[in-house]
């Protein structure tokens, strides 16, 4: 799939999909919610490019999977490539934001870690990856500006469950990038998922989802 951009910008951004680095446990009040142990470094997974869905007016999710939990994130989809890079690099890298969903078979997830074994399966099924638009940032050192602070929601059904504030996140943006930079190459496509904030749970068919970027709708869907 390529990313568009939203009607913020009217400007189109037709990346191809590459692969989708995320980030666990960047909420300290998310990771006690789960009852996991609070990172001394970021904790790094990845999905597949065939993860990623729209958010569209329906977005049609695998239920036939089992129980499936929802993660609302801040999303940044990379726009060159990123090697071994500094903090200081990573920023400029960013060709736009937005907000996804990463969705958690989290029964599965559950027996999975108990046997000590991976657990790809729960986080890597097809449309486990629902993404919004993305808005341009022509300057991406300045949304990021250590001054600066977004927040983002999810409302179902007219409830909100998540609030995050990029503010408590317990790795900055440029420290995650710098740090999946060292390991492996970041290239044009990606998209990086940036932590969960408290508030996780179940979703159903038929539910209507609303993310919002400081205060802005980026999508609204019925999940099918």
């Amino acid at each position: 799939m390529a990313f568009y951009a939203h009607w913020k910008s009217g400007k189109a951004l037709t990346q191809p999909s590459g692969k989708i680095v995320c980030i666990g446990r960047n909420y300290a009040e998310h990771a006690a919610e789960l009852d996991n142990p609070i990172p001394s470094q970021p904790l790094v997974f990845i999905k597949p490019g065939t993860s990623a869905c729209s958010l569209d007016h329906e977005t049609a999710l695998r239920f036939d999977l089992g129980e499936i939990h929802y993660e609302a994130e801040l999303a940044v989809l990379i726009g060159r490539s990123l090697t071994n890079a500094e903090e200081s690099e990573t920023l400029s890298a960013i060709q736009g934001i937005g907000l996804a969903l990463d969705l958690t078979l989290r029964d599965k997830q559950s027996e999975l870690k108990a046997k000590g074994h991976p657990w790809e399966i729960a986080k890597a099924f097809d449309h486990s990856c629902p993404v919004t638009p993305f808005i341009p940032l022509s300057e991406p050192n300045a949304f990021f500006s250590q001054n600066q602070w977004h927040e983002f929601t999810l409302e179902i059904n007219g409830e909100i469950r998540q609030h995050g504030k990029t503010n408590e996140m317990l790795f900055t943006v440029p420290a995650q990038l710098a740090y999946m930079s060292h390991y492996f190459t970041l290239e044009p496509g990606d998209i990086v998922l940036t932590g969960t904030p408290k508030g996780v749970g179940k979703l159903a068919r038929n539910q209507q989802v609303k993310l919002t970027l400081d205060g802005d709708l980026l999508a609204e869907s019925r999940l099918v």
